[in-house]
């Protein structure tokens, strides 16, 4: 593994392609066993729930992952979007990362059958590194490389109550690495989801999905659910008719329970334990002269967690909290094998002084275990192979209310980590809810990311480079132990109104600007001696690169989300994204590749969404986004058109139909510039799913 560009290598399952006739293979038998009708008794909305919900309804949808603590959508100091229970269901997506493609300022990029490059407001790669994620307050953000396995995000969609997206810094409140923003998926609680859901899937590509779950009481003040589910991925394929190998499977289990311990006061436990698998067709380093040559591989990722949250609310209305998490992930890909373990102890306050304070204050302790141990002839070395680590943290904010319209919040985050020692992170928030209909805001703030364990480790044989009368040197890229955290100070506002009932708008302009960016920086080629057999010694050159901080880069943007009541039936809502980049290098620095990544993320982005409640409980859902050009990359901009027909079979049963891409034939939507990664073409596929809830 390497750095920003270099360290996403990760790849996918090696095998015979299967090629994708768009055939369902939904069991006519199961279909025959679930028709029966009969009480649902458990969860599962009912037939045309969408009708009964107004948009000034979901204007008011509380959040909690602004400033930790509830408060109304409309009432915060941030760009914030939720994606609800309901779009979830009504999506046809089975995987998160394509949730994710719904919300306005995400970059959603799916390289091939089981990665994605997922940023927000730029500087997307294939392990983004300034966007932090969030599972019910557990961090999947990887310290080891600063990123996140995407194929490893696998919640069962009917265990999730909604997933907020906040674009821009929440450095205050979560600490470092929320750079360009935070994505919290909140599942829901196991009082919620009493009964049992069987679910069955499979199309042209996913060729095995199924879920299945069941939940009831614990006692008289407690209830649990445990599922188990599985899913299959096909290969795709390249525009010559190669097999990528980038078909992916992973099994999951998991369970939850959560308990009424006294008045205000609750308990919930949860763990989970994932395993998946594939292969991948690599590239390394070999030979003399030194070439790159492709190199097949497994992959395979075991990984679990354990989490306990308890919270009490006080007969005053203040809140307390505690939530301690333990997680684990040993993975072996491209080159290494890396084994991580997290546990983390979080206190909370949430209280009000005098009549016009609403605090909110915590304390966070985090310990890290790392080892990485590098395959033989990948050319990577870390030097040590293994560090713990540990992060000290607590902050402060503070609403302050000026006025019964007008709201100031100040905030800040101290925390002290293994690599940059003590950082803050602090914000200031102006609301103004000018009537009940509209909310303007503004906001100032300063974020960092860390350095990570292989910025700081790794020796890696990243590539060749032509030598003039001698044929090709060797690249080879060092870590640096002093590397510094980057910087972001951020100013943002935004409008959001309530038009009527049937029509609102939320827009957001902000500036940011960069400082400290990490870089790979060429230093001067110089002569080595190599044995090329036999013991024969022969000249090598090596060309150097060492990881600095020497770049700065500023952007700006625009952000505009719609929603439209037309009818008691019908729902359209639209997005628009404009963003702007600019890189350079800092006095000294020489690195081409940071200056060319502001290509990397799309300039515009537009979508279109579409509900509908057809009679004899129908639904047909769409979406139409464009995603503008990836110049950096060399990826034409593409128009993405995806439909869903849902039909409610009795009050237990719901069968969905699912098309994906349904306009082109293939298209790219991310690529590579080191040549070590092919991004294979996302092509159009169709599905079938059946829901059965007993």
């Amino acid at each position: 593994m390497t750095g920003q560009q270099t360290k996403s290598r990760s790849r996918n399952e090696a095998g015979e392609s299967r090629a994708a006739d768009g055939r369902l293979r939904v069991l006519p038998l199961l279909i025959a066993l679930l028709l029966p009708g009969g009480p649902i008794r458990a969860q599962g909305p009912a037939p045309h729930a969408l009708a009964g919900a107004t948009l000034e309804d979901l204007m008011k949808i509380d959040v909690t992952s602004v400033s930790r603590k509830e408060q109304s959508l409309s009432k915060t100091g941030a760009a914030v979007f939720v994606i609800s229970q309901e779009d979830i269901r009504r999506s046809g997506a089975t995987r998160i990362p394509d949730l994710l493609r719904m919300a306005p300022g995400v970059e959603v990029a799916r390289i091939n059958a089981n990665q994605w490059a997922i940023s927000i407001r730029g500087f997307n790669a294939t392990y983004s590194n300034k966007v932090l994620v969030l599972i019910d307050g557990r961090s999947v953000y990887t310290d080891s490389f600063s990123g996140v396995y995407w194929d490893e995000v696998d919640t069962p969609l009917e265990d999730i109550e909604r997933i907020e997206v906040i674009r821009g810094p929440g450095g205050t409140v979560w600490g470092a690495n929320a750079v360009n923003g935070v994505i919290n998926i909140i599942t829901k609680s196991a009082a919620d989801t009493k009964g049992g859901i069987i679910a069955a899937g499979s199309g042209s590509q996913q060729t095995a999905d199924g879920l299945l779950q069941y939940g009831g009481d614990v006692g008289s003040h407690g209830a649990y659910r445990v599922f188990g589910k599985y899913f299959n991925l096909d290969n795709s394929s390249l525009p010559d008719g190669r097999n990528p190998a980038d078909g992916w499977h992973t099994g999951h289990a998991g369970a939850r329970a959560d308990w009424g311990l006294s008045q205000g006061e609750t308990l919930s436990v949860q763990g989970d334990f994932l395993s998946s698998g594939g292969g991948a067709i690599s590239q390394i380093v070999t030979g003399y002269p030194p070439s790159l040559a492709p190199f097949n591989i497994r992959i395979s990722d075991r990984s679990g967690d354990v989490l306990a949250r308890w919270q009490k609310v006080h007969a005053n209305g203040s809140e307390t909290s505690l939530q301690i998490y333990d997680s684990a992930t040993s993975r072996r890909d491209d080159g290494d094998s890396v084994t991580e373990n997290t546990l983390d102890v979080e206190f909370g306050r949430h209280l009000t002084v005098a009549a016009r304070n609403d605090v909110v204050w915590g304390l966070d302790y985090r310990f890290t275990r790392e080892e990485i141990k590098p395959f033989a002839s990948y050319g990577i070395a870390v030097d040590p192979a293994r560090r713990t680590g540990s992060l000290v943290a607590a902050f402060v904010q503070d609403e302050i209310r000026l006025s019964h319209s007008l709201s100031l919040t100040l905030g800040s985050k101290i925390e002290h980590n293994s690599y940059t020692d003590f950082e803050i992170e602090p914000s200031v928030q102006l609301v103004w809810n000018r009537d009940a209909r509209q909310t303007f805001w503004g906001s100032a703030s300063r974020a960092i990311r860390e350095p990570d364990f292989l910025e700081h480790s790794m020796t890696f044989d990243l590539g060749v480079a032509p030598i003039p009368g001698f044929g090709s040197g060797k690249v080879v890229l060092n870590g640096n132990p002093r590397l510094l955290a980057e910087q972001l100070t951020d100013y943002e506002a935004g409008y959001r109104t309530q038009l009527n009932s049937r029509l609102s708008l939320d827009a957001t302009g902000y500036l940011s600007y960069y400082h400290h960016l990490l870089t790979t920086e060429s230093g001067a080629p110089y002569v080595t001696l190599t044995s090329i057999g036999a013991g024969q010694p022969a000249p090598l050159i090596i060309i150097p690169l060492l990881y600095q901080n020497l770049a700065h880069a500023k952007d700006y943007g625009f952000e505009l989300f719609g929603g439209w009541q037309a009818t008691s039936r019908w729902k359209i809502s639209s997005g628009l994204t404009l963003l702007r980049m600019s890189i350079g290098d800092d006095p000294g620095g020489n690195d081409i590749t940071i200056t060319e990544s502001s290509g990397d993320s799309p300039r515009q982005q537009f979508e279109v969404r579409s509900k509908l409640n057809l009679p004899n409980n129908i639904e047909w859902d769409s979406s139409v986004k464009y995603v503008g050009a990836l110049d950096a990359l060399g990826v034409s901009g593409y128009t993405h058109l995806d439909t869903r027909l849902g039909w409610r079979l009795g009050e237990r049963t719901e069968l969905s139909l699912v098309g994906q891409n349904i306009t082109s034939g293939g298209h790219f939507e991310f690529g590579d510039r080191s040549g070590l990664r092919n991004p294979s073409l996302a092509a159009r596929t169709i599905s079938a799913r059946l829901t059965w809830h007993f």
